[in-house]
């Protein structure tokens, strides 16, 4: 069964968007310093996006995802190491509460740009 790749052509400007601010930046920046270049960076490509958008769990205290774009699909940017089990489970867990069917885990503090695609399957 073939399935279509979701948001494909948002999904492409946003990765492209993602690699500019990487090569620009390098590894070794705080989280807040890229989530600030994607920010212009979004500007000036005109992709519709909410910065720290916050997720409401079952009422509760709700969590901020870094950003929601085009209400379509979250990104989430670490500055870590590796990538953990933790990192996938929040990811999951904020598509989940928003009924979104996907999510991107990206990691900056890799040698090379480290994306992750996340469905939320239904």
């Amino acid at each position: 069964m073939k399935r279509e790749i979701l948001h494909k052509e948002l999904s492409y400007k946003i990765v492209g968007t993602l690699y500019k601010v990487h090569n620009n930046l390098g590894r070794f920046c705080s989280e807040r310093q890229y989530c600030d270049a994607i920010e212009k960076e979004f500007k000036k490509e005109k992709i519709f996006y909410k910065r720290e958008h916050p997720i409401v769990f079952e009422g509760e205290k709700s969590n901020k995802v870094d950003f929601l774009i085009d209400d379509k699909i979250i990104l989430e940017a670490k500055t870590k190491s590796f990538i953990t089990k933790d990192d996938y489970f929040q990811i999951k867990r904020y598509l989940n509460e928003s009924n979104l069917e996907l999510g991107l885990l990206v990691n900056f503090r890799r040698r090379f740009l480290n994306i992750r695609r996340i469905l939320n399957k239904t």
